[in-house]
């Protein structure tokens, strides 16, 4: 009641404190929270009602753009896929955007309408969700989705994997060539002294990589 509650009485001051209790059992209900939780303390919550909780809290002020940085990272499978679905139907329900964080590839591509990759903090590849995952253009990104598990025990054998080499390094705000040369199986040297710009390599399929058509136009050590 506290932890949700605390939005509301910071954003919404003209509520009294039977409309805040009203609203947050509202929120609980809205997702998948029953009403008597709402007297509960934290620790009587598992990990996916915990979620479910900082979801209700982030609602409690009515926002139309959310950040999702790792939200289901630390729960189990099962319980990733409610989560999932629960942001998916709130999303629907409510109108949102979200930007979400995350390192599962899986469930990135379950909900996202567009992927951005970044590679050392800088954005190397950037496309809708089906064809990113499809027709990924960028090294590093193909070398993601290589890493990324198959369900099927019998095609996960058969396939190859690709394994990186090289460490990944400090970055330097004065350093000149792709940050992803000392990794990358397709390097050449002019990767070592040409910056890569983010170009369009197809429709509203961009990528940062010299390797591409669209991308002859670099600037040397910009």
């Amino acid at each position: 009641l506290q932890i949700v509650g605390e939005a509301l009485e910071i954003h919404f001051p003209r509520l009294n404190k039977s409309e805040r209790q009203d609203r947050v059992v509202s929120l609980l209900e809205k997702v998948g929270l029953k009403p008597e939780m709402a007297k509960r303390y934290p620790h009587e919550f598992s990990g996916g009602q915990r979620q479910r909780i900082g979801i209700a809290r982030a609602l409690a002020v009515e926002p139309r753009f959310i950040v999702c940085d790792e939200p289901v990272s630390a729960l189990d499978v099962s319980v990733q896929a409610q989560i999932v679905n629960l942001l998916q139907d709130l999303q629907e329900q409510l109108g949102l955007s979200y930007l979400f964080i995350a390192h599962d590839l899986a469930v990135v591509r379950h909900i996202s309408h567009r992927v951005i990759v970044m590679y050392r903090g800088k954005v190397v590849e950037s496309a809708d969700c089906d064809r990113l995952y499809e027709d990924a253009r960028h090294p590093y990104t193909r070398a993601l989705l290589a890493s990324a598990p198959v369900p099927d025990p019998l095609i996960e054998r058969a396939r190859q994997g690709q394994i990186l080499q090289g460490e990944v390094g400090p970055v330097f705000s004065n350093q000149h060539g792709c940050l992803f040369a000392n990794r990358c199986p397709m390097v050449t040297a002019e990767c070592n002294r040409i910056n890569p710009l983010l170009e369009e390599i197809s429709v509203n399929h961009f990528a940062a990589c010299i390797h591409h058509p669209a991308a002859v136009n670099q600037r040397v050590g910009a």
